[in-house]
This record gives C-alpha cells, sequence and structure tokens, in this order.
C-alpha cells in the first residue's frame, strides 16, 4: 500500500463519510417533493404503526430507563455524525427496494446504497471506467447488453461505482481523484457494451462513529462482499439500480446490508493475460402506462 493510500485509509473516518454522505443526498435527491401530495391518513398510518412496533418491542422486552437513555444519546449522535444516510441505507433499505421492484419480470435489483453520485463521466459504449495508473486490483473486462423483457434491444447507459482496492469511494474519502472508479456507459445501438475496469475488495463500512458503536455492542460484523454498484437506463424502461457480487466471497451469505441475491452473483472467467472476463447481460420492465 503507498503512503498516499494509507493516509486515505487512515482519514476516511466515519464522520467525514457520513457528512459527504448527507451533503450529497440534499444536493441529489429532493425526498419531500417526491411526496408533497401524500394524504394526511397515509402519513398518520405509517407513523402509527412505526411507532407502535416501538412500543411493543419497549412492553414486550421491559426496556428500561438506562436502555432508553443509551437509544436516545445514540440517536442524537447518529445525526451528529451524519450516519443516517449509512444506518438508514445498511439496515432499511433493502426491505424498500423489494417492496418498490416486487412487480418486475426483468433483472432483479438491489440497494442503492450511500455512495452514489450522479453525472458521471461518460466513458462511451466500449471504454475503461476512470482510475488512477497502476490503480490496485485484478482488471476486469465486462460484457453485457441490455434488452426489453420481450428482448427487444435496448440502447441506453449503464452507471458503474465502487469501491477501490482499499475499500474507498471517491468523493467520500479524501485523497483520491474526484471520478475514480466513476463511470456512465451509453451502449451500442444495440445494447451492447463493454466495460474495463478492476475488480473491487470487500470492505467494512465505517465503525468509528454511531452505527460501529451499533454494531459493536450487538457483536455483528460490519463487513460487506466486494461488488459493483450500477444503475441501468433505457427510453420508455424502468431504471435499474443493482449491486452484482462474486463468487466465493465469504459475506455473500451475511452481508451486513443484507443485499445479496443468487440472481447478483456474477461469473468470471481467468483469462490468459491475468485479468478475469465477465458476461452479465440487464432485462428492463417497460415503464407502467
Amino acid at each position: 500500500m503507498t503512503t498516499t493510500e494509507t493516509t486515505a485509509t487512515e482519514v476516511a473516518t466515519a464522520a467525514a463519510s457520513g457528512a459527504s454522505a448527507t451533503d450529497r443526498f440534499h444536493t441529489d435527491k429532493s425526498p419531500f417533493e417526491a411526496v408533497k401530495n401524500t394524504p394526511t391518513e397515509r402519513v398518520d398510518l405509517l407513523a402509527r404503526e412505526v411507532l407502535s412496533a416501538v412500543h411493543d418491542t419497549i412492553r414486550r422486552h421491559r426496556v428500561t430507563y438506562d436502555e432508553y437513555n443509551a437509544l436516545k444519546a445514540w440517536l442524537i449522535n447518529v445525526g451528529a455524525d451524519g450516519e443516517w444516510p449509512l444506518f438508514l441505507d445498511v439496515w432499511v433499505e433493502h426491505v424498500v427496494e423489494d417492496v418498490a421492484t416486487d412487480h418486475r419480470q426483468g433483472n432483479k435489483g438491489t440497494i442503492e446504497g450511500p455512495y452514489y453520485v450522479p453525472g458521471s463521466p461518460e466513458c462511451g459504449a466500449h471504454g475503461t471506467i476512470p482510475m488512477r495508473d497502476h490503480e490496485d486490483g485484478t482488471r476486469l473486462v465486462w460484457e453485457g447488453r441490455i434488452t426489453s423483457t420481450d428482448g427487444t434491444a435496448l440502447p441506453g447507459t449503464v452507471e458503474l461505482w465502487h469501491a477501490d482496492a482499499d475499500g474507498l469511494y471517491s468523493q467520500f474519502a479524501p485523497n483520491l481523484p474526484e471520478w475514480n472508479l466513476r463511470g456512465t456507459f451509453t451502449t451500442d445501438p444495440d445494447g451492447a457494451f463493454e466495460i474495463t475496469t478492476v475488480r473491487p475488495a470487500p470492505y467494512q463500512i465505517p465503525t468509528d462513529g454511531s452505527c460501529g458503536k451499533l454494531i459493536a455492542a450487538a457483536g455483528w460484523h460490519a463487513w460487506r462482499p466486494a461488488h459493483l454498484h450500477v444503475k441501468v437506463s433505457a427510453p420508455g424502461h424502468e431504471q435499474l439500480t443493482a449491486q452484482l457480487y462474486f463468487p466465493g466471497d465469504p459475506h455473500n451469505d451475511d452481508d451486513i446490508a443484507d443485499a445479496v441475491k443468487p440472481e447478483l452473483v456474477l461469473d468470471p472467467q481467468s483469462m490468459p493475460d491475468g485479468s478475469q472476463k465477465i458476461v452479465y447481460d440487464f432485462v428492463l420492465d417497460p415503464e407502467k402506462g
């Protein structure tokens, strides 16, 4: 590991990463605008049921005042650390994603996570993702195609982003180029694309902040298996958000974010030059009329 990489690893604290994720969320999303016309009856229903589940847990397990005050302090610290995006994306988002996409006939998706950044550099249909010279990791060449559920070829885009060999994401850790390992690939007219990148490594979510305190107190681990993030889009079709995983990873079966699905596991083949090749296609569902 180089001095620069060591420094980046040392300074990529949970607080800094959490603050970046919170700022990015506010910049990229308008959550209240999307639900501004939600009926008060639905807000009342959801709020009451969430609170009722909390009340039932307190009664069933006879939660003490000391435990209640510890929870209150922890919740305050989650906000102070800027870790709400991390907490919600790791422990809650996978269920929201399941509900939101259970109607789809095409590819399975999974969580977006807290580290997506829109507007990554355009890399063409056959291109290499932006990376540093001598980027650590096995060279990975990915061939794929986008089609509709009826088999029609779809020209579209594949946004790809992933962590580096130290488990760090550009724009959420210091000392990394702005768009390192982030790129947008626009397919050929027949929906085909070829992407060259490097194979990422498994990593732990930040553990020096409030989420880490919960993990330690509960005796959990903090590991995510190695994965590639994608957003796949084509005109007239529902956007697919997914993560693609690698076989044999020890944390495919106990991912802290519970986001691994069998359909998302790749089948990399080793090539004579030491690189790996994967073939993985996307089938998108037409937008509902």
